[in-house]
């Protein structure tokens, strides 16, 4: 059902700064989108080898509105989530951001977010 951990996702305020950290003192390389300047971008990926880091936009500093998130990379998303429905797991509907893709968001036995991933390859 699980294919992979396919990205963290970090709930920001200041892209620029994240963006400066993760980059020039962590040594990630940015994925997506290209160095032009991030004081705008809503959405950077950071290479990390099997995963991808995600800096997303509109974050206030709510730990519990932003905290981080993992994306789980499934093959079929309407089964992986009715088979976490079927064990008691909270699911959101499932909704498509971008096109080609899905997304479902749920939460774990603690109350800490995941989301299924779907994207037409």
């Amino acid at each position: 059902m699980i294919q992979s951990l396919f990205r963290i996702i970090l709930y920001v305020e200041d892209m620029d700064k994240m963006v400066t950290f993760y980059r020039d003192v962590m040594g990630l390389t940015v994925k997506n989108p290209s160095p032009s300047g991030y004081k705008d971008a809503f959405w950077v990926e950071f290479e990390t080898g099997g995963c991808i880091l995600v800096l997303h936009g509109g974050g206030k500093g709510r730990l519990d509105k932003d905290t981080p998130k993992m994306s789980f990379l499934v093959d079929d998303i309407e089964s992986a989530r009715n088979f976490l429905i079927s064990k008691d797991v909270y699911m959101d509907e499932i909704f498509s951001p971008v096109s080609g893709s899905k997304v479902c968001n749920g939460l774990d036995p603690e109350g800490f977010p995941f989301s299924l991933d779907w994207h037409n390859s």
